[in-house]
């Protein structure tokens, strides 16, 4: 049972983690619509662009920290108990997983005049973050008995999930030859949410008289809320439901972008951008739980047995009586991942004058561009960062490639790639992550992709 339990964690960890929503090739690759919604204040030279329905914009990333999938499910004759455990020692409780998973469903944008660029469009997004709970998977794996006094955290389990369809509008300002400033207004529909953060409380054992354990729960605070995963009856949503939520059927909440770009020179720029400062109201399906007291009870080791049934229903019948708990449906709000983004860039090499039709006038262009980015995103454990270096080069007319070195906490040796193409008037890119780790993905801590077809007309 303890080896089922331990595989299922690591093995669901594997399938839905990710790494951050951290888009460092996309960012700043000014050929691309896209960039727009890393920075609404990008500097974009065609006069309108029409997103390929549901192509336009697709990203998967995935990932996990301290440890990789090889390390516990690489088919090499070990033992998975020894795999374990050599895992759990190089895992801290530091370490984490994230998931960001997003497709465009429609976007579209317009240059009114030679200052000012509007966007719209609709996606749907899924994001995920997970503490690993390193204290709990020992006392699964290892029982209390040979941990006598130590206490094993509940603070450590912090989740927050959610499933939301996005529909914003934006423009873009030239406001001189220098300063482009940007934002978008977003009005969010949750479809689902499941969060417990900022527990606490301790679980220890200690040896008693005449060799009796003692367990002890001390000063638990558990609180947990979800929306759109069980119905008035507790029963499971149906598809009607989380389908009526896509297209704002509840669960509402708004968010703001904001960015600029800042040209310090003809051939050097400085770029930032803060994305969902916002959030969403929780109200449709709602069921959420508080447990919140002490609790000690004596006995055999503690253990993690399924056969022992009059035991486990014995001991939750106690527990429930000695220890405050509660239910409610009160709608609760939930903050947005907050991103931050900023960039240098320095361009060299030989200019290119290409004539932009809006206005008949002429853009210079260079070859080479070199650069860095930071990247911040705020989790419930607190900001997590990313530092990238990069390299642009324009290869042909309507042919770019960009070049990332990234160091995060999943890496410090991530090589990414991006080339955008143009075609006539519909383009295609493709940026993926971790580039090296391609031929064995299950023994990477990150992977991620994106890729699009647009249509983009000057």
């Amino acid at each position: 049972m303890k080896n089922k339990l331990i595989a299922l964690f690591f093995g669901a960890m594997g399938l839905v983690s990710a790494y951050g929503q951290n888009k460092q090739v996309l960012y700043g690759f000014d050929e691309l619509p896209q960039t727009l919604l890393l920075n609404p204040g990008a500097n974009v030279s065609y006069k309108y662009h029409v997103g390929i329905p549901l192509l336009s914009g697709i990203s998967l990333q995935t990932g996990m920290t301290g440890i990789t999938l090889s390390d516990l499910f690489l088919k090499d004759g070990v033992d998975f108990n020894v795999k374990y455990r050599n895992a759990l020692n190089n895992i801290t409780t530091n370490d984490y997983i994230q998931m960001n998973v997003q497709t465009e469903i429609l976007s579209g944008g317009y240059r009114l005049d030679d200052r000012h660029y509007l966007t719209a469009g609709f996606y749907t997004e899924l994001d995920v973050f997970a503490n690993i709970p390193k204290d709990i998977l020992t006392l699964i794996n290892e029982g209390n008995a040979s941990n006598l006094n130590k206490s094993f955290l509940l603070s450590q389990a912090n989740v927050k999930a959610e499933a939301l369809s996005v529909l914003h509008f934006g423009i873009s300002r030239k406001i001189n030859r220098k300063l482009t400033a940007g934002a978008r207004l977003k009005i969010y529909s949750g479809i689902m949410n499941a969060m417990s953060t900022n527990n606490s409380g301790s679980f220890s054992t200690r040896r008693g008289q005449n060799n009796i354990y003692t367990h002890y729960l001390n000063n638990v605070d558990i609180r947990a809320y979800s929306s759109g995963l069980y119905n008035e009856n507790d029963e499971g949503v149906g598809a009607s439901a989380v389908l009526g939520r896509l297209f704002f059927g509840g669960n509402l909440g708004l968010g703001l972008d904001l960015g600029i770009t800042y040209k310090l020179d003809a051939q050097t720029e400085f770029s930032a951008s803060i994305l969902d400062l916002g959030f969403v109201n929780y109200s449709k399906d709602v069921r959420n739980g508080q447990i919140k007291g002490s609790y000690s009870f004596s006995g055999v080791e503690f253990q993690y047995d399924s056969s022992s049934t009059d035991y486990w229903e014995n001991l939750n019948n106690d527990f429930k009586a000695k220890v405050p708990s509660e239910e409610n449906r009160e709608s609760y709000t939930v903050a947005r991942p907050v991103k931050f983004n900023g960039s240098v860039k320095h361009s060299w090499g030989r200019t290119r004058r290409e004539e932009t039709c809006y206005d008949m006038s002429y853009e210079d262009y260079f070859d080479n561009a070199i650069g860095g980015q930071v990247f911040v995103v705020t989790r419930p454990t607190g900001p997590k960062f990313a530092l990238t270096g990069f390299y642009e080069k324009r290869l042909l007319k309507g042919l770019a490639g960009k070049v990332t070195y990234t160091v995060d906490d999943f890496s410090y040796s991530n090589v990414g790639l991006g080339v955008s193409a143009k075609i006539g008037k519909v383009n295609m890119y493709t940026a993926i992550d971790n580039i090296f780790q391609l031929p064995n993905l299950a023994s990477a801590n990150n992977v991620a992709f994106q890729l699009g077809f647009n249509l983009l007309f000057n």
